[in-house]
């Protein structure tokens, strides 16, 4: 009874939000949080976020997966990321790779590792005074922040934290099948496609993610109907539409590297890859290191997920945890507000000291200031 007489409320509901939509063209808020440009290097350009003069503690840099766009971090406002560091009283900042195009072909993963991220996380503590940084990658960022502190410990990073990045690609449900036709054939059909491709494009990209829930992709059209009275759900299906919508090309090179090294050989679950004739080993990684898994996560599942804390057996600390949501969801999902982002909170309040000198901090932001404006 209690349900039918609620029916009415529901259609009231329902009638306004689908008004809303065709009257305004969405109901999410997708006004990107305030940012100003304080480096930019080849596909690695770094964003600083606004903040209020009493935001505290150590800086974040906020590091994506290829092929993702950076907007995951800043999905849409009250379920943003970037929006909730901000108005914690943090100071987030964000290297975003821009567009990748054919001619960038050539790329490897040694060159977000190498070149890109190093950079990035000088240019933040740099910005801030010459105080370390918290680096939080998502993904494939992930896997590329803990590569690039293992190649480089001496970069100032106060903590690293690893959400959603597999490490033992057996584990997964959507590759493990795959893995023996690929050795089947020496892994030749992958290697033409990409070659003659240049990587993967944009479509597939976007196509690849879909089907990795694609029982929710199947059934959207009559979830979509179940849920039209309300707001906060379907402007969270509007956001991802948008968030897959701008999905980026892999590299081509980066793409064979990952599909050889990765995909076939399960290259990282021992925690060492040889690139460019040198070996990085995570082993070395000194810096306390949070992972979080997501529940639900089909992509890199929990399983995938947790071979990580077992290679950090040089770090001074390592935290496993576990929160509800898929692949995106995880990172900000409805429920990341009360789940992911406070253990992300309280891990870097954790690891916060030296807190960096709030006079340097001042000056740096000034300093920025007029190299922007130049």
């Amino acid at each position: 009874m209690a349900g039918f007489a609620e029916l009415p409320y529901r259609l009231t509901a329902a009638a306004e939000n689908v008004g809303t939509r065709v009257a305004r063209g969405s109901l999410a808020d997708l006004r990107p949080m305030p940012r100003v440009q304080i480096d930019a290097g080849p596909q690695g350009s770094l964003y600083r976020y606004e903040t209020a003069d009493t935001a505290d503690g150590l800086p974040i840099l906020l590091v994506p997966p290829l092929a993702a766009p950076a907007m995951a971090f800043d999905l849409r406002r009250g379920c943003s990321l970037i929006e909730h560091l901000v108005t914690g009283d943090r100071r987030p900042y964000l290297v975003d790779y821009g567009n990748i195009a054919f001619a960038d072909r050539h790329l490897g993963i040694e060159f977000w590792i190498k070149e890109v991220l190093p950079r990035a996380i000088t240019a933040v503590s740099g910005d801030a005074g010459g105080a370390p940084v918290h680096v939080v990658g998502w993904c494939l960022g992930g896997i590329f922040s803990l590569l690039a502190a293992a190649d480089r410990p001496d970069l100032p990073i106060a903590s690293l934290t690893a959400v959603a990045s597999p490490f033992d690609v057996t584990a997964v449900p959507l590759v493990a099948p795959l893995r023996p036709l690929a050795n089947l054939t020496g892994g030749s059909l992958g290697t033409v496609a990409y070659r003659v491709l240049g990587g993967a494009p944009r479509w597939m990209v976007r196509r690849a993610f879909q089907l990795s829930s694609v029982d929710k992709f199947v059934t959207k059209p009559l979830a979509v109907l179940q849920h039209l009275d309300d707001r906060e759900w379907l402007a969270q299906i509007e956001a991802v539409d948008r968030f897959t919508a701008n999905m980026i090309a892999y590299p081509g090179r980066t793409m064979g590297q990952l599909y050889h090294r990765l995909f076939r050989a399960n290259d990282l679950a021992d925690g060492k890859i040889n690139l460019d004739g040198r070996e990085i080993d995570l082993a070395v990684i000194t810096v306390p290191v949070l992972v979080v898994a997501g529940a639900g996560d089909n992509i890199a599942p929990e399983r995938a997920v947790a071979r990580l804390p077992e290679l950090l057996t040089g770090s001074r600390q390592v935290r496993f945890e576990v929160a509800p949501g898929g692949h995106l969801g995880v990172l900000t999902g409805r429920a990341a507000r009360t789940t992911s982002w406070p253990i992300l909170d309280e891990w870097v309040r954790a690891h916060d000291e030296p807190r960096p000198k709030k006079a340097s901090r001042k000056a740096s932001r000034k300093a920025s200031k007029r190299h922007t404006a130049s």
